[in-house]
């Protein structure tokens, strides 16, 4: 991967609007085979016992495996940390093909601060969050703007006067936790057995 193109580093209104067209100004920022940097991550870094792995198929990144609650509670796929950070300021938000099984998904963004890089010292990273609903079949194709996203660290929201840099995104994660992007439990929460596509990803103007 070359480092003077970060849109290959990815190789990466309201939310609950699920958009049945695609916006005429668009930028694919990864599809199909190209998540192939991406990485699972999941509650055992905090005492869970939830089992689940990322791996590259024909239709995009796939997330299977066992969700357990109890001890912890999410399950993620993310992208590699992108440096330099990805460049986003021409756009106002992301849409995600994905196939959730009608699952509330969580999508979190981690992004240059705007104090001196100080929220990375913070355990457990500060991120960007939202939530999306999804369909309990097929694909559902969700836009997240950039506006809607809420602070958080540990799930828990965060009070500082934060911006969100859509000029330095440097992670892209997505999750499926017992717990919503305000910090309560998430009603589309659903332990056993999980098994998430991600088709691709788009940023939209």
């Amino acid at each position: 991967m070359a480092s003077s193109c970060p849109l290959e580093l990815l190789g990466v209104t309201a939310p609950s609007l699920i958009s049945m067209q695609s916006p005429a100004s668009e930028h694919v920022l990864v599809q199909g085979q190209e998540f192939s940097e991406w990485s699972s991550l999941n509650d055992t870094i905090m005492g869970g016992n939830s089992r689940a792995g990322c791996r590259v198929v024909g239709e995009g990144l796939l997330l299977e495996g066992e969700l357990i609650e109890r001890g912890g509670g999410f399950v993620s796929c993310r992208s590699p940390r992108l440096q330099p950070p990805l460049d986003l300021s021409p756009y106002s938000a992301l849409q995600l093909d994905l196939d959730g099984e009608g699952r509330t998904l969580k999508i979190a963004l981690g992004c240059r601060d705007g104090a001196l890089g100080l929220t990375e010292l913070i355990p457990g990273g500060l991120r960007w969050v939202i939530d999306v609903p999804t369909h309990s079949s097929g694909t559902t194709q969700v836009v997240v703007p950039f506006a809607d996203l809420r602070p958080t660290v540990r799930a828990k929201p965060v009070g500082l006067p934060l911006r969100f840099d859509r000029g330095g995104i440097t992670r892209i994660q997505v999750l499926h936790s017992k717990f919503g992007d305000a910090g309560d439990l998430n009603p589309g929460f659903r332990a056993g057995p999980i098994r998430l596509l991600i088709r691709s990803i788009r940023a939209l103007s």
